[in-house]
C-alpha cells in the first residue's frame, strides 16, 4: 500500500517534468523565475540553443580538436595523401576548425531559419503553433542536434565558398541591428537619467551623464591614435587613413548637430551622450573593419608567416592568431545584444515597430497578474496578442548565427584551392555598417525638423 501511494505522488511530479521537456509548457527555465513570462522564457531558451551552437564552434577551433578533423569526409584532400601548401603559407590542417565552425553556423541558422518561417503570422498564444514556439524543447533539441551532425557530412566542394556570402550579408544585416540596438539604449539611458534628475532635483545624475559622457569621448580618441599607430604605416595604408580619417570627421558633425539649438527644441532629450555612444561604437566597428585589412604591414592581425617561408604539414605545423583582440570584443558585444535582443522591449515605440516588439502597457500587466497560474509555470502574457514576433526574433537568431560565424573565424574565407584568405569584402561591409548607423542616427536627430507633422516623441 505505501509503495502504491508512493507511486501516486510521484506520478504528478513525473508528468509535470515530461509535459516540461516534451510539452507546450515553458517551464525549464520557471523554476529559477517562477514569475516569467512566456514570451521571455521562450526567447531565453531559444537564445541558449545559440550560445550552445556557439561554444561548441569555439570548441572546434581549438586545435586539440582541429587535429582530430581530418576524419571526417570534407578535410582538405588534393590527391592522394597530400598536403598542401597554401597562400600566407598555412596548410590545410587551418581550414579545419573554420570549415566546422561554418557548419555548425550553418545548422544553427538552418534551426532557426525553419522556424521562422513557421512562425510567420502568429498573432497570439492561441495559435497552435504558438505552443511549438513556447514548448516541446526536448523535441527541439533532438532536432538542433540532428541538424547538427547532418550539416558536418556536407560535401565540401563549394560549400564554404558560397556560405562565405551569406555570412557577408547576414553578418551585414545583424551589424545594423547592433547599430539600432546602440542607439535606442543611448537614447533610453539619457532619457532615464534625465528624469531622475527631474525628479529627485540633484546634480548628480547630471554629474553622471557628463562623467560619461566625457569618458567615452575620450575612450573614442585614444581608439583613433591606437589605429593611425598599428593600422597605418608612413607613405602606405592609405585606406586605413581614410577610412579612420573620415569616420572621425562623421562623428564630429553629428556630436555638432545634437547640440544645434533647432535639434534641441525639437527633440530636448537629445544630446552629447548619445553622440558619445555612437561615436564609441563606430571606432569600435571601424577597428574590426582595419583588422580585417589583407595587407600585412596594414594588420598586425593577419596570420603569422615563418622566416624561412616554410611550413611544415598537418595541424601542428601551423601558427595563427584567430583569438586576437577584435575578435574576442566582437563576441563579447555579439553575447550583450544578443541578452538585449532577447530580454527587453524599446521604450520608444519607432524602436518596437522596426524590431517587431511591443511593450505591455501597466493596464495588461495589472491583468496579467489576476491570472491563476500553477506552480512553477510561466505566465501566458500573450492570450490576446504577441509581445513580439515570433518569425522576426528567429530571423534575428539567423542573422546573429551568421555573424558570430564570420566573427569566430575572423572573416577568413576559405576555398579557392584551399586558401585562406582575409578579403577587403570584410572590411567595405563594417565601413559601411558604420557609415549606415551613423546615417541612421544622424536622422533620428533631423527627421523631427525635416518632417514636423510626424509625431517622433
Amino acid at each position: 500500500m505505501r509503495s502504491m501511494r508512493l507511486k501516486e505522488e510521484e506520478t504528478p511530479g513525473q508528468g509535470y517534468t515530461a509535459s516540461c521537456l516534451c510539452g507546450s509548457a515553458p517551464c525549464i527555465l520557471c523554476s529559477c523565475c517562477p514569475c516569467s513570462y512566456n514570451s521571455t522564457v521562450s526567447r531565453l531558451i531559444f537564445t541558449a540553443f545559440l550560445f550552445l551552437g556557439v561554444l561548441v564552434s569555439i570548441i572546434m577551433l581549438s586545435p586539440g580538436v582541429e587535429s582530430q578533423l581530418h576524419k571526417l569526409p570534407w578535410v582538405c584532400e588534393k590527391g592522394a595523401g597530400s598536403s598542401i601548401i597554401l597562400q600566407g603559407h598555412i596548410d590545410c590542417g587551418s581550414l579545419l576548425g573554420h570549415r566546422a565552425a561554418y557548419r555548425m553556423c550553418f545548422a544553427m541558422a538552418a534551426f532557426f531559419f525553419i522556424f521562422c518561417l513557421l512562425m510567420i503570422c502568429v498573432r497570439s498564444s492561441r495559435d497552435p503553433r504558438a505552443a511549438i514556439q513556447n514548448g516541446f524543447w526536448f523535441f527541439k533539441f533532438l532536432v538542433f542536434v540532428g541538424i547538427t551532425v547532418g550539416a558536418f557530412y556536407i560535401p565540401n566542394g563549394s560549400f564554404s565558398n558560397v556560405w562565405f556570402y551569406f555570412g557577408v550579408v547576414g553578418s551585414f544585416l545583424f551589424l545594423l541591428i547592433q547599430l539600432v540596438l546602440v542607439i535606442d539604449f543611448a537614447h533610453s539611458w539619457n532619457q532615464r537619467w534625465l528624469s531622475k534628475a527631474e525628479e529627485c532635483d540633484s546634480r548628480a545624475w547630471y554629474a553622471g551623464l557628463f562623467f560619461f559622457t566625457i569618458l567615452f569621448y575620450a575612450l573614442s580618441i585614444t581608439a583613433v591614435v591606437l589605429l593611425f599607430i598599428y593600422y597605418t604605416q608612413p607613405g602606405a595604408c592609405y585606406e586605413g587613413k581614410v577610412f579612420i580619417s573620415l569616420n572621425l570627421t562623421l562623428c564630429v558633425c553629428i556630436s555638432i548637430v545634437a547640440v544645434l539649438p533647432k535639434v534641441q527644441d525639437a527633440q530636448p532629450n537629445s544630446g552629447l551622450l548619445q553622440a558619445s555612444v555612437i561615436t564609441l561604437y563606430t571606432m569600435f566597428v571601424t577597428w574590426l573593419a582595419l583588422s580585417n585589412v589583407p595587407d600585412q604591414k596594414c594588420n598586425p592581425h593577419l596570420l603569422t608567416h615563418f622566416g624561412n617561408g616554410t611550413i611544415l604539414a598537418g595541424p601542428e605545423g601551423y601558427e595563427t592568431q584567430w583569438w586576437d583582440a577584435p575578435s574576442i570584443v566582437g563576441l563579447i558585444v555579439f553575447i550583450l545584444c544578443t541578452f538585449f535582443i532577447s530580454l527587453r522591449s524599446s521604450d520608444h515605440r519607432q524602436v518596437n515597430t522596426l524590431m517587431q516588439t511591443e511593450e505591455c502597457s501597466p493596464v495588461q500587466e495589472a491583468t496579467q497578474q489576476q491570472v491563476v497560474i500553477s506552480e512553477g509555470r510561466a505566465i501566458d502574457n500573450e492570450q490576446d496578442s504577441v509581445t513580439y514576433s515570433y518569425s522576426f526574433f528567429h530571423f534575428c537568431l539567423v542573422l546573429a548565427s551568421l555573424h558570430i560565424m564570420m566573427t569566430l573565424t575572423n572573416w577568413y574565407r576559405p576555398g579557392e584551392t584551399l586558401k585562406m584568405i582575409s578579403t577587403w569584402t570584410a572590411v567595405w561591409v563594417k565601413i559601411c555598417a558604420s557609415w549606415a548607423g551613423l546615417l541612421l542616427y544622424l536622422w533620428t536627430l533631423v527627421a523631427p525638423l525635416l518632417l514636423p507633422n510626424r509625431d517622433f516623441s
